[in-house]
């Protein structure tokens, strides 16, 4: 029988979408106030793979992505993805913007092998954990490169995100190198 190990501390990540700089820039205000500072963030991609969203969130979607400076145990991905649904709606509540969901929050982690997302949507392929939350492997990382899966949402299959994403995993596997402990697990 192998002995049970703990998991290695892992880089959260959120991605963040929305028509509104201004949204964005107040998801990513919380998400520091919670998580500590950020330690990348990606460019403003144009969001427009899919109209999934358009009649929640409006045309013209932009999407950037958060990498934090501390590394945490990936248990907290449920208290992640909760928090974060608390954010958007707390947004919504605002009265910013006439749009039914004028910012989307999407917390994640990345490991050196794969890029795990939290949902609160059931599928074949997703992994449930516990209290609405379930978990999909997004990317995975082989040969050199991120690899996609048959469910990996089209946005997620671009080489600018994979860039970003090889920017993460150098990132994380500097600070496991260093021996950076995880960081506080807050929500």
């Amino acid at each position: 029988m192998a002995a049970i190990q703990p998991h290695r501390p892992v880089l959260l990540i959120l991605a963040a979408f929305s028509r509104y700089s201004e949204a964005i820039e107040w998801g990513k205000e919380r998400a520091v106030q919670a998580w500590g500072p950020i330690a990348l963030q990606s460019e403003w991609f144009d969001h427009g793979e899919t109209n999934y969203y358009q009649a929640t969130m409006g045309p013209d979607l932009k999407k950037t992505f958060f990498a934090f400076e501390s590394l945490v145990d990936p248990v907290g991905i449920v208290e992640w993805k909760k928090a974060s649904n608390q954010r958007e709606a707390e947004y919504q509540s605002l009265g910013r913007h006439p749009e039914a969901r004028p910012l989307n929050l999407d917390p994640g982690y990345l490991t050196e092998a794969k890029l795990i997302l939290a949902s609160t949507k059931d599928r074949d392929h997703r992994i449930y954990l516990g209290r609405g939350i379930y978990a999909e492997n997004t990317l995975y990382f082989t040969r050199g490169a991120w690899q996609t899966r048959p469910w990996t949402y089209p946005d997620y299959q671009r080489a600018d995100y994979h860039r970003f994403f090889a920017q993460c995993r150098e990132f994380l596997r500097h600070q496991l190198l260093a021996g950076t402990k995880p960081g506080p697990d807050a929500c």
